[in-house]
């Protein structure tokens, strides 16, 4: 370690390998946090366990506990064996710099920050567990789980059908995670409303970034598009009825799908609390990482760049707790695209998707199906 870096060290007993590392990982950002840092402050963190294969991030269950922590941001790790049960990780980081005396959209770096951490209206370490238990308990009553509709690993989308419905008309929902992580199985009890209204439900994965470029996830995106409706006849799905949805980073790809020439044609978009405007996201870390800093580039990927789709029914929600940024994104694109005001449902940026299983926002939902 160097002289201008500081070392944390957090341990975990847990049994589960994925609740160590949660556990460990998530006292290594407090930390961070308490120091005035961040993840893109670390330079580098040595894991060690008595059973090392259990943490190895080639298992994708523990690369997804990673990033619900630390995103894409992703220093070297050295993984080796050690002598105590559970896990150890020793982190290190850099002293943090000051910030430019700049101001973005009225805010300065810091406050624009914040304006862009979703994360800080949850307990994110108790979110992504009750939502982990909670999927993993509505995927065990369906078998139509891990369709490919691509080569890639992450290419893969759930489809729930409803019960008494032949031809069922297609919900499409994208999960969030600021491009880089989250999964469809911590999304799937949030179509149990859906269901019960009779749409089929699918939810496809998409590459997380940075290893992903959002180039690609657009084009995953519409992949799974396509795959819906070329399969529909062997899968029960009505292609004439194809709605899409997404929520945050979800909400940005399903924009994007919508003005891809390549996708099939949508009958009704509802866009939840997403990212449409990306160029504010290269004055920040999280951005610089995905490769937003370069003007142009975050212009040809921002929905506001686009033309509105022709012939697809809006809508757009966005959680009464969001703050200002999240909600004037939502709001520009709707009078952009000439759509009505977003619906302020009851919660904050994640709670939000609560309504998708009745209230406000299903009913949102209905009408904008033309239901």
């Amino acid at each position: 370690m160097s002289a201008s870096e500081t070392e944390i060290v957090a341990r975990s007993f847990a049994a589960d390998p994925v609740e160590a590392l949660r556990d460990t990982l998530s006292e290594i950002l407090a930390g961070l946090v308490a120091a005035g840092c961040g993840p893109h402050h670390l330079t580098g963190t040595d894991w060690e366990a008595a059973d090392p294969a259990a943490f190895h991030l080639s298992r994708h269950t523990v690369e997804l506990a990673y990033r619900e922590v630390f995103a894409g941001f992703r220093p070297p790790i050295r993984l080796r064996p050690g002598n105590e049960a559970g896990l150890t990780v020793r982190a290190r980081h850099t002293t943090p710099q000051p910030l430019p005396d700049i101001a973005v959209e009225g805010y300065t770096l810091r406050e624009l920050g914040r304006q862009y951490s979703p994360r800080l209206q949850a307990d994110m370490t108790a979110l992504f567990r009750q939502w982990s238990r909670d999927g993993a308990a509505f995927r065990a009553g369906h078998t139509g789980l891990d369709l490919a509709y691509g080569p890639g690993r992450f290419e893969t989308l759930d489809l729930y059908r409803p019960a008494g419905v032949a031809r069922a008309p297609i919900f499409v929902f994208i999960h969030g995670g600021y491009w880089q992580a989250s999964d469809k199985v911590q999304h799937a009890q949030f179509s149990q409303g859906l269901l019960d209204v009779g749409f089929a439900v699918a939810q496809p994965n998409y590459g997380l970034a940075p290893d992903t470029p959002l180039e690609v996830s657009i084009a995953q995106t519409v992949a799974a598009l396509n795959f819906l409706v070329r399969e529909a006849d062997a899968l029960g799905l009505d292609p004439t009825q194809l709605h899409i949805s997404g929520h945050s980073a979800g909400g940005h790809l399903a924009a994007m799908a919508l003005c891809d020439p390549a996708s099939p044609p949508v009958a009704s978009a509802l866009l939840l609390s997403g990212l449409y405007d990306l160029k504010p996201l290269g004055h920040l870390p999280i951005g610089r990482l995905l490769g937003l800093d370069d003007g142009e580039r975050a212009m040809r990927l921002s929905p506001l760049g686009q033309p509105g789709p022709a012939g697809t029914r809006l809508g757009f929600a966005v959680g009464q707790g969001e703050t200002e940024a999240f909600k004037h994104q939502s709001a520009r694109l709707a009078a952009a695209w000439q759509a009505p005001e977003p619906l302020i449902c009851a919660g904050h940026h994640f709670s939000m998707l609560e309504g998708l299983n009745g209230g406000a926002l299903l009913d949102l939902v209905l009408r904008t199906a033309g239901r």
